[in-house]
């Protein structure tokens, strides 16, 4: 209820301010307003006579932003600046004002134009405290991708800590600004004390005991929740009852040893799995000459789910002390590798802990892990849910079973050049003008090709995993990243060496490139130098973005073919599946369409047709492998749902199927692999921090049975529809053959080269 002035004074009496935490200095209150504080707005209202009483009994202020580029509040001084360098956050009495979950940015920024961000995920219900640190502050910091659900209450009050980026002066703080981006109708907050005050407390209290003794979070309740080990060994032995009837369950009939639908139309039987396109769609082959749809899953494995624990130990309530039947599964490591992927990342190394394990040897019992009896129960599941492929980053003992088959990536990793582009999650760019990524290429496929040359089961390799191909912006200079972040480089690159000799073959001399690029080059010497920035591609000089991307594909082309080579004389029938891309470039795509029997992408969308444009990939004529895909949600434990984060878990199914029939729709895509078995753990995986629910299996080993159903049925709906078109297509071409016409095969066969395999081994993401 909104009230105006004469209630509003009666009101102040009748139900007094909520007290102000301990510690915290306010320095303006909304709702009793003193001349201490100047208020503006811009697309913003903030009426002078309205103010609230909450259910709670809280008054509050309203403010209104209005539909607008970025409506705005700003709060600054009177005089002067504030000094907050004796506190660690801002904070601010907010409350959504609507019945939905608002998004604001907070803006602090000093005196000397350095300014602080925080994106504040507003929920709908009661007044909280916003604490804003006013020093950078993420989930990251304490070691994992995305922190506990918020608000949380400290001393009987709700409390949201915020996470921010950037730097200020404490000292001197001028402004603090509240906006809403592009709000598409007027959207409003309540708002009564703004301070400074300690964040410790909050923050202990935010991330303290956070994991139990099986691993899971301490901080929500969920139907596959494990509180004993007794439900642990239940829920196996009830599982096992389930996965035999559905193994008992599944038509054999219908498909070769490999998977292959065996009713369809006869391929070419060559004993390895290769590619064809017939009737327009294209299709991966079993050795025995069968269609397959790889339907696959990531990381199947049984080591990859430990935590580091060091240092934030008050972060787990139950860990093994020393002595315990337990303490086998710690262990200790450093992933401190400088890349993009741990920018920010406290608590990347020391000692971990393998909840995973142990969880296992909880439910089966034995005196440690039974690599034996995880294998023929890991397999019998993906079976049973209607998986036919092991993924990447799996445990290669699942391959050696010669069950289901199963891909791999190239571990190319050596001391050759790299060029950054910006992104660099992983790490640079690998330089395939140095002779000596040849030599490791050359190493990384013989040693892959020694085991796995001649196994039927490999579906094939990766040449490598999400490269930074571009920049992460959608600006010219994230486009050609490479190129820029090649000249940037000195000339004992010899990416640099091959760009300037590109440009001194086409040009000539300095004359010929300055007119060319609208510069004023004085002598080619100024390229050589380390640092040196080429102009933006622009209309009135368009051999600049010519040049560009000559030079792309040639590094493409360079990279793949490499790669491919190597492949084809240490592995000549197995197939290379392309990069696995995340971001890319055309020049990259087209290289790998040459030089790759499989295009792979990993595509984190609703639909794959989201994740790029199928129109130019079908001109490229090259299958397509959707490699990485998810849906998450932050409802069971892990904190973060992932890219293509859900509200609730009962949306997941629904999303995967959506997901993997628009992917049958596609005629060029022949695979699509889930991201990933496991759930990772709460407090984040060793590599990155990451801590992601989107598995099929909790951290208990206890699968998500919803999920499980509805992915199930999916994958049993896609094979069964991948038969029913392949049986049309055999009575079409028998009716062609019947006629004296042809049979409308254009078949491709295996192997036109090979792809590049990343700077990094494995569990990359």
């Amino acid at each position: 209820m909104i009230r105006t002035l004469p209630a509003l004074f009666a009101l102040l009496f009748a139900a007094p301010l909520m007290a102000a935490p301990a510690g915290q200095q306010t320095l303006f209150n909304f709702v009793r307003p003193a001349d201490v504080v100047k208020v503006a707005t811009q697309d913003a209202s903030l009426p002078q006579y309205n103010a609230e009483q909450t259910p709670e009994g809280e008054v509050l202020r309203r403010i209104t932003f209005n539909p607008a580029a970025e409506p705005s509040l700003v709060l600054s001084p009177q005089t002067g600046v504030w000094d907050w360098s004796q506190s660690s956050a801002m904070s601010l009495r907010i409350q959504s004002a609507m019945d939905w979950a608002l998004t604001l940015y907070v803006k602090v920024q000093s005196s000397d134009g350095k300014t602080l961000v925080s994106r504040i995920d507003l929920p709908a219900g009661p007044a909280q405290t916003l604490l804003i640190p006013l020093q950078a502050n993420s989930p990251l910091s304490q070691g994992m991708k995305a922190g506990p659900p918020m608000p949380i209450t400290v001393d009987g009050q709700r409390v949201l800590l915020a996470g921010s980026a950037g730097e200020i002066d404490r000292s001197q703080v001028v402004s603090v600004t509240l906006s809403m981006i592009k709000p598409n109708a007027a959207q409003s907050i309540l708002l009564e004390r703004f301070g400074v005050q300690d964040s410790e407390p909050v923050l202990k209290a935010a991330y303290s005991e956070l994991v139990d003794t099986y691993g899971q979070s301490t901080r929500a309740r969920w139907p596959e929740k494990v509180s004993s080990d007794e439900q642990l060994k239940a829920a196996a032995a009830k599982e096992q009852t389930q996965l035999q009837g559905w193994l008992a369950a599944r038509d054999k009939s219908a498909l070769d040893r490999f998977g292959g639908w065996n009713k369809g139309p006869a391929f070419k039987a060559s004993g390895f799995f290769h590619t064809e396109k017939r009737d327009g769609r294209w299709y991966l082959v079993t050795p025995e000459g069968h269609p397959f749809y790889s339907l696959g899953v990531n990381t199947v494995a049984p080591d990859n789910s430990q935590t580091y624990v060091a240092g934030r130990e008050w972060m787990f309530a139950a860990l093994p002390k020393a002595g315990e039947p337990l303490d086998k599964y710690y262990g200790s490591g450093d992933n401190r590798t400088g890349n993009g992927a741990g920018e920010g990342r406290s608590f990347g190394a020391g000692r971990w802990y393998d909840f995973y394990g142990a969880n296992l040897q909880r439910a089966y019992g034995g005196e440690g892990f039974d690599q034996k009896r995880w294998v023929t129960h890991t397999l019998d599941r993906l079976q049973a849910w209607g998986f036919n492929t092991v993924g990447n980053w799996s445990d290669e003992a699942l391959a050696r079973a010669d069950r289901v088959p199963y891909t791999l990536p190239l571990s190319i990793v050596g001391d050759y050049a790299s060029i950054s582009t910006g992104t660099d999650w992983w790490g640079g760019m690998p330089d395939p003008f140095d002779p000596r990524f040849a030599m490791a290429t050359e190493r990384a496929v013989a040693i892959a090709a020694r085991d796995h040359r001649d196994d039927p089961w490999l579906i094939g390799f990766f040449a490598d995993n999400e490269l930074a191909w571009a920049g992460p912006g959608d600006d010219p200079k994230s486009r050609y990243a490479l190129a820029y972040g090649t000249l940037r480089m000195t000339t004992d690159v010899p990416a640099k060496r091959a760009f300037l000799k590109q440009l001194r073959d086409k040009y000539r001399n300095e004359e010929g490139l300055s007119k060319a690029w609208g510069i004023e080059l004085a002598g080619w010497e100024l390229m050589e130098d380390p640092g040196f920035e080429p102009p933006i591609p622009n209309p009135e000089h368009p051999e600049i973005e010519a040049d560009f991307k000559y030079f792309q594909k040639t590094f493409a082309d360079a990279y793949f073919k490499t790669i491919s080579d190597s492949l084809k004389w240490h592995a000549p029938n197995q197939l290379l599946l392309g990069g696995r891309y995340a971001v890319s470039t055309p020049e990259a795509v087209a290289s790998c369409a040459q030089y790759c029997d499989v295009l792979s992408f990993n595509m984190y969308t609703l639909k794959p047709q989201d994740g790029y444009d199928f129109a130019a990939l079908r001109a490229l004529d090259k299958p397509v492998l959707i490699t990485e895909f998810n849906f998450g949600s932050a409802d069971r434990g892990p904190f973060w749902g992932g890219v293509t984060q859900l509200a609730r878990e009962e949306d997941r199914g629904a999303a995967y199927a959506n997901f993997l029939k628009q992917a049958m729709a596609e005629p060029s895509i022949v695979g699509v692999h889930w991201f990933q078995y496991l759930d990772q753990p709460v407090t984040g995986r060793l590599l990155d921090g990451e801590n992601g629910h989107f598995g099929l299996v909790g951290i208990t080993d206890v699968p998500y049975q919803g999920f499980v159903d509805s992915v199930r049925k999916s994958n049993l709906a896609a094979v069964d529809q991948l038969g029913k078109e392949a049986e049309k297509a055999k009575a079409a071409s028998a009716v062609r053959e019947g006629e004296g016409g042809k049979s409308g095969h254009d078949g491709k066969g295996a192997g036109q080269g090979a792809g590049h395999a990343g700077g990094h081994s494995a569990n990359g993401h």
